[in-house]
């Protein structure tokens, strides 16, 4: 039977020195093995979904528990509770902008709560919101997804992003970028929106990461001829 220390055990030996100093760079607290999402898969086709293991791992407070926690959570037993306390104690930003909007974009209420996150103070909080509503973009039809809101979203991104907390920044142009991609009647807006922001800055910290580029992103999506081509699930 797997139980929370078994898995911690195991990811523990997947860890490795090169990957915790990668992560580390990234930001990274302490609390972690430094185990390679490829290699964490091999646990998640075994396990499956699994909503209590999730909950345990999550709470372990160790990173690759709480991401591999994301891979197998159960989105149809989180409540809004669960999910309100994964995006508070969210560690850092694969924690904040993977692992908790993975589960949250595929939960019923995923909707109506990350548009209750977006408004928080708190960066990992808001920045889960953000990164939930580009998850729900990316996968749900569009004819479930409300326009008159997705125009709210998108016209409080413009005004305010250049004023966020960093990483907010970072999950607001992620936001545009998939309205632009998975909403068609969107597409050309949104580049018209990217051209006038102009470059959202983001500190990347000590790691060659950049800001994708709203305008080049869609250029490519568009040689590809992929625009509106949904995604089949948020979690990767």
């Amino acid at each position: 039977m797997e139980t929370v220390q078994s898995i911690l055990k195991e990811l523990e030996k997947m860890g490795d020195a090169q990957t915790r100093k990668t992560f580390a760079r990234h930001g990274a607290p302490d609390n972690v093995f430094g185990v390679k999402v490829g290699d964490m898969k091999t646990i998640v086709k075994r396990v499956k979904k699994n909503h209590e293991l999730a909950l345990g791992l999550y709470d372990t407070g160790n990173s690759d528990a709480m991401y591999l926690a994301g891979l197998i959570g159960d989105e149809t037993k989180m409540t809004k509770a669960d999910l309100n306390r994964w995006a508070k104690n969210s560690t850092w930003h694969m924690i904040s902008e993977y692992t908790v909007p993975f589960v949250a974009a595929e939960s019923p209420i995923g909707w109506e709560l990350a548009q209750e996150w977006i408004n928080s103070s708190k960066e990992n909080i808001a920045s889960a919101g953000w990164a939930t509503l580009s998850g729900i973009i990316s996968t749900v039809p569009n004819e479930n997804i409300d326009s008159s809101t997705v125009k709210s979203l998108v016209q409080i991104t413009v005004q305010e992003i250049h004023q966020s907390p960093n990483r907010v920044r970072y999950t607001m142009n992620g936001f545009l970028l998939s309205v632009g991609a998975y909403i068609p009647e969107w597409t050309e807006e949104i580049k018209t929106m990217a051209k006038k922001l102009g470059v959202i800055t983001v500190n990347m910290g000590d790691t060659a990461c950049k800001v994708p580029s709203i305008m080049d992103y869609l250029h490519k999506m568009e040689a590809k001829n992929v625009i509106g081509k949904k995604r089949k699930s948020s979690r990767c």
